[in-house]
């Protein structure tokens, strides 16, 4: 049991690690949801023949598609990265039940659960200068270019 309590302590960081990624997660899945309820109002503004901005709205539409797509591939590499934290505990717990000394399985885990993190992370800030990249051209398309 004694040999245990390091592996606990070592095991807290991947665990904290998963519970940061779900928040992550979360806030991605809003920021998707958000990103297809605006396409599909845009979507049914299109539909309308006498739409007089047509090509913002569509222009709009574009940059909302990239932007969920870009959303959805965030949202998997954070998925892939708190899996890879989960597989790194249960790694940390087998090494030390077993009494076997795994390190390259462990820096492995390690690794790509921070790379799919990083990952995640450039895409959400992507997504982010996507927004914004809609949200200018929307205030353009109401005359408003200076601000």
């Amino acid at each position: 049991m004694m040999d245990l309590i390091p592996t606990l302590q070592t095991a807290i960081g991947p665990v904290i690690l998963i519970s940061g990624v779900a928040l992550l997660l979360l806030t991605m899945t809003n920021r998707l949801g958000r990103a297809i309820d605006r396409a599909r109002l845009i979507g049914a503004a299109l539909a309308d023949p006498g739409a007089a901005s047509r090509p913002a709205l569509e222009a709009q539409l574009h940059i909302l598609w990239r932007r969920a797509r870009l959303i959805r591939a965030a949202i998997a590499l954070a998925s892939v990265s708190a899996l890879t934290a989960a597989a790194l505990v249960i790694a940390l717990f087998f090494s030390a039940l077993l009494r076997m000394e795994a390190p390259g399985l462990i820096t492995v885990l390690f690794v790509a659960c921070m790379l799919s993190l990083i990952f995640a992370l450039a895409l959400f800030l992507h997504d982010i200068n996507q927004s914004l990249a809609a949200l200018r051209l929307e205030l353009r398309s109401h005359g408003l270019d200076g601000l």
